[in-house]
């Protein structure tokens, strides 16, 4: 098990991270954490304070190190756990990686698609790392799942997947991360715990603007049903697994994220659907809306794997192409009559 745990990123899912690695009901020792965070005076106003105002109602463990020092926090580290959003994640990683020690695992619990790239957050850490001197490759996997970190934040019982090509790196993460209130599974499929996880943020944006439209819980049943069917025809397309998307990290996070009123990308949605422009609610909130620049990126690999998806085209295209809310829910009603199909 690992000894030394460094966290990179002082946001929501960095602090909780932190919480369940310092939780007291933790069957496993507790290593010894450290959290590094940018830009430096929020790390140092939460190594005093011990408290964040991007997660109201949490207090870090006093045991966790904060710096904004880089070699310092990444020194003698045994598991490196990857909680900066996808977007910064190359220039981050770029920064410290100076200073990643060559042995060190790593976890990704970002969720998101790099835009241009289209690469997912643990293919964004091996790009940037590049290849062992020695040829031994890194063990590195994710941790996903319906995770509102609010929820999170109060102990609240949730489950997670611990994904990875390495079932024994797995394993050590469904350990590390167990606690009374923390129930965590296994999973080889990477790439569809990943793509699900990203891909569910799009969905979650389209749930919001139809609560905006005050649309009901009918329409929102089937937003994400067929929101469902969009993201598993793009995994399977892509080589994941089907089954995947019918689990915790697939149709339990999507269910989550759509559903729960503190999902940011729902949130934003909900925002455009009564009239607000997407800049100015970009510009007035403190968190960062993974689904918006992701939305970009899977409509590129819709076309990259020739998948039709034209509820993420509809998102798109209120986001950036000046479509109305209502004319996107017209368009989505008045495709052509077919059978369902999912997957």
């Amino acid at each position: 098990m690992p000894e030394n745990v460094t966290i990179l990123g002082c946001g929501q899912m960095g602090l909780v991270c932190a919480g369940i690695l310092t939780d007291a009901s933790r069957a496993e020792p507790a290593p010894r954490v450290t959290m590094w965070g940018h830009p430096p005076a929020e790390a140092e106003a939460l190594a005093q304070t011990r408290t964040s105002e991007r997660l109201a109602g949490f207090r870090l463990h006093d045991a966790v190190t904060v710096t904004a020092d880089g070699a310092r926090a990444l020194r003698d580290a045994d598991l490196i756990v990857s909680a900066i959003p996808v977007q910064h994640m190359r220039s981050a990683w770029g920064r410290l990686r100076p200073f990643v020690p060559p042995e060190a695992g790593v976890v990704s619990v970002a969720k998101g698609i790099e835009n241009n790239t289209l690469l997912r957050p643990t293919q964004i850490i091996t790009d940037v790392l590049g290849d062992d001197p020695d040829g031994k490759p890194r063990p590195i996997g994710c941790l996903s799942g319906p995770t509102i970190a609010t929820e999170l934040a109060r102990c609240l019982p949730a489950t997670m997947i611990a994904a990875g090509d390495d079932p024994g790196f797995a394993g050590v993460l469904q350990r590390l991360f167990t606690t009374s209130w923390m129930r965590i599974y296994t999973k080889a499929d990477l790439l569809g715990v990943e793509l699900a996880g990203a891909t569910k943020n799009v969905i979650a944006i389209a749930a919001g603007v139809l609560d905006g439209l005050r649309a009901g819980s009918n329409a929102k049943s089937a937003l994400l049903a067929r929101g469902l069917a969009e993201i598993t025809r793009l995994g399977t397309a892509m080589g994941a697994s089907q089954d995947t998307f019918f689990g915790i990290a697939g149709v339990g996070d999507l269910a989550t994220t759509c559903f729960s009123p503190h999902g940011r990308n729902r949130s934003c949605g909900e925002a455009l659907g009564r009239g607000e422009r997407l800049s100015d609610y970009l510009d007035r909130t403190t968190m960062v809306v993974e689904g918006v620049a992701t939305t970009r990126s899977v409509v590129a690999l819709s076309k990259k794997y020739r998948v039709e998806m034209p509820i993420t085209d509809a998102v798109h295209d209120v986001l950036f192409g000046g479509l109305d809310p209502l004319e996107a829910i017209g368009r989505l009603m008045s495709r052509g009559m077919k059978d369902e199909t999912v997957g």
